[in-house]
This record gives structure tokens, sequence and C-alpha cells, in this order.
């Protein structure tokens, strides 16, 4: 006769379904809520009003302009270098600058290195004000100051490193085990030997990291702050845009992608290596 006795009741026991963990539902509930939002500021008299029929009835008016675009005007990229190579120069010499300055106000700014409250506060406050301000108004008032060329560029990239430089480090030390940083207080060692020999080691690769992420960037806004005067490429680009030549606006724009792909390379590898 066979044994028709449950498995159970042999001595195996069976698995135990996991109970469902408690406020599981508030994910599905907030990608509801978000889509849910973004759905009603789309939507005419409420929102911004987007007219996805708009792009049917007039895709025609850019056709002739794609196509310049993907026919790129060779013979131009003589008159790019100099632009090309100043972008570069803006970027760096931004990049450099602005790192050097956003080291020690990324210790001012973060807890874990500066436990005086008013100082931190009011570093933190005047970064807010730097990042309230976009690089391309900087610019502009930069260029009514000081002129053409790319010295407001420079000076635009410089504010926009800062601000966003300090915030990333400083975020990143205040994440960084402390117990190094109490153990330095606690043997009588000053603020400035504890971030010195304890603080910077730990935030090195952060602010290298985050200094190589602005120097990608700094290539990509230098060609925006030109349009205002800035000098870079974005002068190039202003000029040849008021023609309509897009097959050379296609060749700048190819130009940029294959520098800002070959920095991302280099900046990967760098990272590799810190990491």
């Amino acid at each position: 006769m066979t044994d028709s006795t449950p498995p159970v009741s042999r001595g195996v026991r069976a698995l135990d379904v996991p109970a469902r963990p408690r406020g599981a539902w508030k994910g599905p509930v907030i990608v509801v809520a978000v889509i849910a939002v973004t759905v009603v500021m789309c939507l005419p008299g409420i929102g911004i009003g987007v007219d996805l029929g708009a792009i049917a009835r007039n895709w025609q008016n850019g056709a002739d302009k794609i196509v310049q675009l993907l026919m790129p005007d060779w013979s131009f990229f003589p008159r790019t270098l100099p632009p090309l190579i100043e972008t570069l120069q803006m970027a760096v010499i931004a990049t450099a600058i602005g790192a050097a300055v956003s080291l020690p106000l990324s210790f001012w700014a973060a807890r874990a290195t500066n436990p005086n409250a008013p100082a931190r506060i009011a570093v933190r406050g005047l970064l807010n004000v730097i990042r309230s301000v976009p690089d391309l108004l900087y610019a502009a008032i930069l260029v009514a100051m000081v002129g053409v060329g790319a010295l407001p560029g420079i000076l635009a990239l410089l504010l926009f490193n800062v601000g966003i430089i300090v915030k990333l480090v400083s975020e990143a030390i205040d994440t960084n085990d402390r117990g190094p940083l109490e153990a330095g207080r606690a043997v009588g060692a000053t603020q400035a030997k504890i971030n010195r020999t304890l603080a910077l080691p730990d935030a090195w690769p952060a602010f290298a990291n985050q200094t190589l992420y602005v120097f990608e960037l700094n290539v990509r806004a230098s060609t925006v702050l030109g349009l205002v005067g800035a000098g870079g490429m974005g002068l190039l680009i202003d000029a040849v845009r008021t023609f309509y030549r897009y097959d050379q606006l296609s060749l700048i724009i190819l130009e940029i992608l294959i520098v800002v792909i070959v920095i991302d390379l280099v900046s990967d590898a760098i990272r590799r290596r810190l990491v």
C-alpha cells in the first residue's frame, strides 16, 4: 500500500512564505502620484499646455535643416580649430582654479570637518547664492563688465565649478566614517591637522571624481557661454547659426561630441585607478 500521507506530516517542514513587508504599497502609490502630477502639469489651462499635435503638424519646417545637419561641411574644419582649442583652455583653467578653491571650502562646508556652526552656515549660504545663479547669467554679466572674450567665460565657469564641487564633496565628507575624526579630537589634535591627515585621504577620491565630472561639464558649458560673448566655440556657433549654416553647425556639434567622448573615456580610466 502506498503512503498517501502529505510530506508535511512525514516530518518535512513546508517552506513558509514570508509576510508581505509593511509599507510595500508606498512604492506603487508614489509612482502613480508622480505620473498623475506630470499629466496634470501638461494639461492646458492647469499646466503648461503640451501640444503633441504640433510636432505632427510642423515637422516639415525642420526637415531641410535636419538634412543639412546630416551633411557636415568638412571644408569648415580649419576655422573651428582655434575656437575649439580656446574652449578646452577655458575648461582646463576654470577646472584647475575651481578645484583649488573648492577643496578648502568643502571642509568648511561639511559638518564632520567644521564643528563651528555659524561659519559652516555662512559658507553654505554663500554657496547656495552662487549655485542659484545660472552660469549663462554669470557670463552675460561678466561680459558686460570685462568685455567679450575668454576671461568672462572662465570666471563664469569658475563660479559654477565652486558651487558644484563644494556641495558634492562636502556631502561625501559627511557620509564618511567619523570614527577617525573623533579619535583625532580625543588625542587633542587641532581641526586643521585632523582635516589634513584624516579627512583629506577619505575625501580625495570623491574630490577627484567630482573635479573630473566638472571638467566634462565645463567643455559643454563653455560652448554655450560663447553665445553671450564669453569666448570659445559658442561665438562660432552663434555666427553660423545667424546665417543658417546648419551644415557648418553639424561639424561643430560632431567635434564637440568627439571631444566629450574622449574626455569621458580618459576620466573613466582615471576614476578606475582612484577607486
